[in-house]
């Protein structure tokens, strides 16, 4: 099967992923606006009222209620769409949880936006990142044509039986969701044979076969229920590959669980997720001119998270440096947590800093990174393992 190429247009990162939920041919989109994801959902009444999408569009009166209506319209066989940033995620928090143990492929597209207080419109990931253990899958895009591509495979993943699970994707606001870029839009056709349609064999509200939903267990079935929910995941890892390396073949693009870049030789591994990837690479060919043997890994799933992935690029290294557009505060940034978790264990591992950056769309360029990495490089016994970059000081 040769790369079959679409249409390119000029699109954000919001429209591309309203393109890429009209690719999915969903059938039910529930929303609440917030900015700055608010434009995909205008994206797709547009589409609706066109006749591009057979869709029942459902405005609700909050991100709770747009949540449970995709949960309810799931469990009906429809396949829902929703996407949400921030405050309005927080308020899914525990429908997340309800749409995981219920095992309801969904998808949800999360343009990543700091939470408040203070309030702000720019983008920390550490939204979606609080929902870690929810029970979703999670992507995060690195530009616009990758937020439209994970959409699509989203569905694939979710969807398999071996996976059953709901699916976010996550973008940075403003920095993918309100740029504008070349994005090759897939024939529809394409898109539809590689999705395919939704046939639920577990459609929970059926009146032929009446069954108890959301019911009271004891202690001899709740860790059963989080067992094959852990064996979902584990099994996505293989399923997300696997989806990966087909929609490569058909469309030319496509990464799996991580994206590595010049790591082979790599004495310094810098980790990252979402937009500061492209700078990161900058970043590293710079680094690679200046005689540093620099390489870079990029997160594509966070979960599952690819362990087995981070340690085989990460193990022959000095150095690993993980930028961490987030923070768990009282502790250190989200994603260093999760790598050093993975590297702790080898016999000879490499020495793991953090730094926090890019909080609140806090600018980080190509200079930054390599500033960083250089100060970095060799151990420097003084530096802390975890530190905060582009900070004015204590206030």
């Amino acid at each position: 099967m040769g790369v079959k190429h679409g249409d390119k247009k000029m699109l954000t990162g919001n429209y591309a992923v309203a393109y890429g939920a009209r690719l999915a041919q969903v059938e039910v989109v529930p929303a609440y606006p917030i900015t700055p994801q608010t434009q995909i959902m205008e994206k797709l009444v547009e589409f609706i009222e066109k006749g591009e999408l057979k869709a029942r569009f459902v405005p609700v009166e909050s991100e709770h209620s747009a949540m449970t209506v995709a949960i309810a319209a799931q469990a009906t066989g429809a396949r829902s769409f929703t996407a949400s940033s921030s405050q309005g995620l927080a308020y899914m928090h525990e429908n997340l949880f309800v749409a995981s143990g219920l095992r309801l492929p969904l998808v949800l597209a999360v343009v990543n936006r700091g939470l408040a207080m203070p309030i702000s419109i720019h983008p920390d990931q550490t939204d979606s990142l609080a929902e870690r253990d929810s029970g979703c899958i999670q992507f995060y895009a690195a530009d616009a044509q990758e937020a439209l591509d994970l959409i699509l495979q989203a569905y694939r993943v979710a969807e398999d039986q071996d996976v059953l699970l709901p699916v976010m994707v996550c973008l940075e606001g403003f920095l993918i969701s309100h740029f504008t870029e070349i994005v090759e839009v897939p024939d529809q056709a394409e898109a539809k044979d590689f999705v395919g349609d939704y046939t639920s064999r577990h459609v929970i509200l059926d009146p032929q076969r009446p069954m108890h939903i959301g019911i009271l267990v004891n202690e001899h079935y709740y860790t059963e229920y989080r067992f094959q929910q852990k064996q979902a995941m584990d099994s996505a890892k293989k399923v997300i590959k696997k989806v990966a390396e087909e929609y490569r073949a058909r469309f030319g693009r496509g990464h799996g669980l991580v994206e590595s870049y010049k790591t082979e030789d790599a004495q310094i591994v810098i980790v990252t997720m979402g937009a500061l990837s492209g700078v990161a690479k900058l970043a590293v060919d710079r680094l690679r001119e200046d005689g540093i043997k620099a390489g870079l890994v990029r997160l594509v799933a966070f979960r599952p998270f690819p362990k087995d992935e981070i340690i085989g690029c990460c193990r022959a290294a000095d150095t690993v440096v993980v930028l961490d557009r987030n923070v768990s505060l009282g502790s250190s940034g989200i994603i260093y947590l999760e790598v050093s978790s993975s590297l702790c264990n080898l016999s000879s591992g490499p020495r793991i800093y953090d730094v926090i950056l890019g909080l609140g769309g806090r600018d980080i360029g190509q200079e930054d990174i390599e500033e960083l990495v250089k100060k970095l490089t060799g151990r420097v016994p003084d530096v802390q393992d975890v530190s905060w970059a582009k900070v004015r000081g204590a206030m």
